[in-house]
């Protein structure tokens, strides 16, 4: 059973500028950029113009690790503390799902675990310390 545990960072429309930096300054390598312009549309959800052009998610690689970063969609702010989460990566749904509840157990639910576009099973949860993070199952697509 896989398990990976990533920094992902929030930023508020900056994450290109972040890209480049990171290049220069940690040697990072860029594995995958996706603008939310590039997300499946969803007529209950119109992607606003300004929003197109922001990054949904990246996925740089920095030595041995995996660095993701991802801009806030406009009208969300970017708090100071919140701005850092840790990715929880398995291929289990099963998985998934018992950490998502034991990190639950009195925290707070920010994003309850369900299937998206590009996981069987994400959420996002912040546990009783403080400590943000997003469960995500890779399949082997």
């Amino acid at each position: 059973m896989a398990l990976r545990l990533n920094p992902y960072l929030m930023l508020d429309g900056t994450v290109k500028e972040a890209i480049a930096f990171y290049e220069q300054a940690l040697d990072a390598k860029v594995i995958h950029i996706q603008k939310f312009g590039d997300m499946p549309a969803d007529p209950k959800f119109p992607m606003p113009e300004e929003a197109k052009e922001r990054i949904a998610h990246a996925l740089l690689k920095v030595g041995e690790t995996d660095l993701m970063l991802s801009d806030t969609f406009p009208g969300n702010a970017v708090r100071m503390g919140d701005n850092v989460s840790i990715c929880i990566t398995t291929n289990d749904p099963s998985h998934s799902r018992q950490i998502f509840e034991a990190l639950e157990k009195d925290g707070h639910v920010r994003m309850p675990l369900q299937e998206t576009f590009w996981s069987p099973a994400y959420g996002t949860v912040t546990d009783k310390y403080g400590v943000t993070f997003q469960i995500t199952t890779e399949t082997s697509d």
